[in-house]
């Protein structure tokens, strides 16, 4: 089969790419523009784009798909052109569902947690040689791409995005899939650029409760109001498995699940990811583990890349990042920093980096979503919000919108980084929250 991927550089189009190429398809791609680590990764693999740019001449009639990803724009050259000869063109999700239609499809879904609910599941998996297709968005240890497609494997394992599908399709990702098991872990408005409203974000919810097949299987959290609103509003038939936060106790630093079979010491903490861990407890549960099985693998996991990820210093201090920007998973995260480090000073950094997060309006989620850190630090980039065409927002207004007057606020990457410089990195414990870099600062020094 021949595929061209138009945008092929992002995160989890060029995991796709290399997924393909591995089962055997003729694989070619362009881009504007592609970074590390897809750039080596593509170059491995032999289909690095060998020019940047939109070429197309590229676009052939004998191309068996088209694969758009949401960084082309809906006026591509290349789409115009496949879209001219006829040719089949797919969102990223849409080809995915065609490579598992005649197998078990697992959807983890929610505003928070699914990439880690995706990760632990396959590191469970993984641990016990059950071998499965899937597709999760982070980088997880012990995998060398975050896509599998075969065509023996019995079930696939997505993770399941509420965004849009791409320039040209504009249903979320999530409902394209047709679970017939799927995981609910949580909802909390989000992309706000695209659900003008918190009932138009819900309900992609809704619609995704909906597109469960008939008698299939919804694990989700019943400690979670929202959620639970909306599978009891469900009119179609599955059956329903509601999971909750389970017993633990920190001990000499340690977290210890409580169980029948006795404590069980794990690698990870926080409740929201043991709540995480109840919730892909129940979806093994349908694969085949059994909850002796499940705890053996659980043990050895220790999280999905930049999801509380401890960072190797130079020196001897203790730093964790965490891609927590929504105020629902900073506040989930903070509060886990709160109770695993109870002694230490606590040092809190946010970067406001998306279009959401530097919004005046959505701004008002984060109120007290800092609170119980020794030191609060968030930081957003003037120039960001003059390319994102925003208005100003000055330091008093995020301090008022997050409800915290003794919050430290920088506009200026300089001037975050030469903070950074006075402070002593092994008398503290560090939390640093973001989906970007703190404009350009190394927490490895």
């Amino acid at each position: 089969m021949k595929t061209h991927f138009i945008a092929i550089g992002g995160s989890a189009m060029h995991n796709l790419a290399i997924a393909l190429k591995d089962k055997g398809y003729q694989v070619t791609g362009s881009d504007d523009a592609i970074f590390e680590p897809s750039k080596s990764r593509l170059e491995n693999k032999g289909i690095l784009p060998q020019e940047m740019g939109w070429f197309p001449e590229k676009i052939t009639a004998d191309i068996d798909a088209v694969i758009l990803g949401m960084h082309a724009r809906q006026d591509n050259p290349e789409l115009a052109r496949a879209k001219e000869l006829g040719l089949k063109i797919y969102s990223y999700p849409e080809f995915l569902y065609e490579q598992s239609k005649n197998k078990t499809r697992v959807v983890i879904a929610g505003s928070h947690g699914k990439t880690t609910i995706t990760s632990m599941i396959l590191h469970v998996l993984n641990f016990h040689q059950k071998d499965v297709d899937f597709m999760v968005g982070a980088q997880l240890e012990g995998f060398d791409c975050m896509v599998k497609l075969t065509q023996d494997n019995d079930f696939m394992v997505l993770e399941g995005d509420e965004y849009l599908s791409s320039p040209i399709d504009l249903r979320s990702k999530f409902l394209l899939y047709q679970p017939n098991i799927a995981l609910m872990s949580g909802i909390a408005w989000d992309h706000i650029n695209v659900f003008k409203t918190f009932d138009d974000y819900i309900d992609q919810f809704r619609k995704f409760v909906a597109s469960i097949t008939a008698g299939g299987v919804l694990v989700y959290n019943e400690e979670d109001p929202e959620v639970v609103k909306v599978v009891e509003a469900a009119e179609n038939y599955f059956r329903k498995i509601p999971y909750k936060t389970p017993e633990y106790e920190i001990i000499n630093g340690k977290v210890h699940l409580k169980t029948e079979m006795g404590d069980v010491p794990l690698s990870v903490f926080g409740a929201h990811n043991l709540l995480n861990m109840e919730g892909a407890r129940h979806i093994c549960r349908q694969l085949g583990i059994m909850d002796e099985d499940f705890y053996e693998a659980i043990m050895s996991f220790k999280g999905a890349s930049k999801r509380l990820e401890k960072v190797e210093r130079e020196d001897k201090g203790i730093l964790y990042k965490d891609f927590a920007h929504a105020p629902s998973k900073v506040k989930a995260t903070v509060k886990a920093f709160q109770e695993q480090f109870k002694k230490e000073k606590k040092y809190g950094f946010l970067e406001l980096h998306t279009y959401s997060s530097l919004n005046p309006v959505f701004l008002e989620q984060y109120d007290h979503a800092m609170d119980g850190l020794d030191e609060a630090i968030v930081f957003y980039s003037e120039d960001a919000l003059k390319i994102k065409r925003m208005e100003p927002i000055s330091p008093e207004f995020i301090k008022e919108k997050f409800r915290n007057d003794a919050l430290r606020v920088f506009t200026n990457a300089e001037d975050l980084h030469s903070y950074w410089e006075t402070l002593d990195k092994t008398d503290a414990v560090f939390l640093m929250m973001s989906s970007g870099n703190f404009g350009g600062l190394d927490l490895t020094k």
